[in-house]
């Protein structure tokens, strides 16, 4: 899916957690149906870390999650408990970026794939 390249922001439902991405207009984001993100309903595109930015004290709201390999950091606001970007198993020096998170306005289409990260193994 080719579009082009802007900038998104977005964050948390409180909006303590907020952050900058680089991507473009046009995603593709992954809903996976492993035990962490099935329960939580996360749909995410991934960015490389380098075009991901957090905003103002952000990081003091943010709490994070890890299990099994502990490869995958599941962060979450401490305030709100919104999940607006993680850390993935299979993409570790990307940014997961929720879509829904994304503030309205920028993202022109978002397609979905699924993934069988209940059966995924590294």
């Amino acid at each position: 899916m080719d579009s082009e390249m802007v900038v998104h922001e977005g964050g948390c439902h409180c909006k303590k957690v907020r952050w900058r991405v680089k991507a473009p207009s046009s995603v593709v984001a992954t809903s996976c149906n492993c035990s962490n993100c099935s329960m939580r309903g996360t749909t995410a595109f991934v960015v490389p870390a380098e075009r991901f930015e957090l905003l103002g004290d952000s990081e003091q709201f943010i709490t994070t999650y890890t299990f099994g390999t502990h490869t995958a950091k599941h962060t979450f606001c401490k305030v709100c408990g919104i999940t607006s970007f993680y850390y993935q198993r299979e993409n570790p020096d990307g940014v997961a970026i929720t879509f829904r998170c994304v503030d309205p306005g920028t993202l022109t289409c978002v397609e979905i794939k699924y993934f069988d990260g209940k059966n995924w193994e590294v």
